[in-house]
């Protein structure tokens, strides 16, 4: 610690206080090279003085001069401990809550909100998207259905024991729509305690404050689908579909239900009578919320919409769509590099989250990779940033290969060479040279 620091100034250069608090003041963020400078004249001074040999000097100087480019106080050192264990423990014990809060409070620390979700997933978190029967404004904490048919909303913070943190399902709040104002939120959330919305119809009619491109987006994040036509009310409507069906055949029954299931471009349809209900288009309809003609979205179109609606997806990471032909060119998932040894040659992958270049680094360049499976971390030499500034400083996704480097539970890739993927339409989110 710094403290410990300016003590050895103290002993061995026979430093003053005032010439111990000059030495922290040199060694602090806005150090000059000068006054460093100055400060080593006086402590090999002082050391020659109190008789200690050039050997020794060399050492203690190198050793004050090294730590003065990452050290701090001692009380910052335990400040920052605590903070780190406090997390991991809440990580651990209260995974549901703790992702909750820290979603809740954005925008904060260093990764992005759907780097947190995609963790939180990994660690076995079921985190359900944003739904307008459900979500409030913040995010909150309710039983999955697999556990409870009734949703249940905990106070983010209060205990629960490990059993029913399990059966503990996190649902995005509204807030993490994309445009969406507060006012208007948060009035989709009052009505909906007053009566469920029965309707895109109804939700529009109730909650004037919601503007056109709003309701677009809700449904183009899927976030009207649960008010949309279910398949009890269509059987109503057309004397049951299902008696129609080779009941002896379930990919009939599959198929059938899959076409009527009510989905996001069903929304944009009835999103698009509702704010407008007049015209040649839609005067034909008939029921509230009407089946579109439109297929549904694909994989690939539904990730795009997620991320340009909410920033993130609670569905499969873009990565895992193309684990095939990654695995066809030798790529490697980050969950594996650990089980690697040393100096093995590797391929890696992903979303970049995060691009560091310190101003300790010499030039180097740290890019964080995130997977379906955790995140891969990869050095940057300053040449091949050069070669390749506009590729690694703007690619979403980027595949890197180089040499493992796997020492002591640190792992990382020293990049030799790095290409663009693409793989995905979709605007991801990285946390860029801050």
């Amino acid at each position: 610690f710094q403290e410990q620091l300016l003590r050895m100034a103290m002993v061995v250069a026979g430093f003053s206080g005032g010439e111990a608090e000059e030495l922290r003041r040199a060694m602090g963020f806005k150090r000059s090279e000068k006054r460093m400078r100055e400060i080593e004249a006086k402590l090999r001074a002082g050391m020659g003085r109190n008789g200690i040999s050039q050997e020794a000097q060399e050492q203690i100087v190198l050793s004050i001069t090294s730590f003065a480019l990452y050290g701090f106080p001692e009380s910052h050192a335990a400040s920052f401990a605590l903070i780190a264990y406090a997390s991991v423990y809440l990580k651990c014990h209260y995974l549901a809550a703790f992702t909750a809060a820290l979603l809740n409070n954005q925008p904060m620390g260093f990764y992005s909100p759907a780097t947190i979700v995609k963790d939180a997933q990994r660690h076995g978190l079921k985190v359900l998207p944003v739904n307008v029967t459900r979500s409030e404004w913040e995010c909150t904490l309710e039983h999955s259905a697999a556990s409870s048919q009734r949703s249940e909303k905990h106070v983010v913070g209060s205990r629960l024991s490990s059993a029913s943190e399990d059966k503990i399902a996190l649902r995005l709040g509204l807030r993490y729509m994309r445009g969406l104002h507060e006012e208007a939120g948060k009035a989709i959330a009052r009505e909906r305690k007053r009566a469920a919305f029965v309707s895109i119809h109804d939700l529009v009619r109730r909650v004037p404050e919601l503007r056109n491109d709003e309701l677009n987006t809700l449904a183009e994040i899927g976030a009207l689908n649960a008010i949309g036509l279910q398949i009890e009310d269509f059987r109503l409507q057309n004397e049951n579909p299902l008696a129609a069906c080779d009941f002896g055949n379930k990919s009939s029954i599959s198929n059938l239900k899959s076409e009527i299931r009510f989905h996001r471009r069903d929304a944009l349809w009835s999103a698009a009578a509702a704010a407008n209900p007049s015209g040649p288009l839609l005067e034909q309809i008939s029921a509230a919320d009407s089946k579109s003609p439109l297929q549904m979205m694909n994989d690939e179109e539904r990730l795009v919409a997620d991320f340009r609606g909410t920033g993130m997806t609670v569905g499969p990471h873009p990565m895992s769509y193309h684990r095939a032909r990654m695995e066809k060119i030798g790529v490697r998932r980050a969950s594996e590099l650990a089980q690697l040894p040393n100096g093995r040659k590797v391929r890696i992958a992903g979303g970049v989250i995060a691009r560091q270049r310190p101003g300790t680094a010499k030039g180097f360049v740290f890019l964080s990779l995130e997977d379906e499976t955790g995140v891969s971390n990869a050095i940057i030499t300053p040449d091949l940033f050069q070669q390749n500034r506009l590729l690694l400083g703007t690619e979403q996704f980027v595949l890197i290969e180089g040499i493992l480097q796997n020492q002591d539970g640190v792992i990382s890739v020293k990049a030799a060479r790095v290409a663009a993927l693409k793989i995905t339409h979709a605007q991801t989110v990285s946390h860029d040279f801050h």
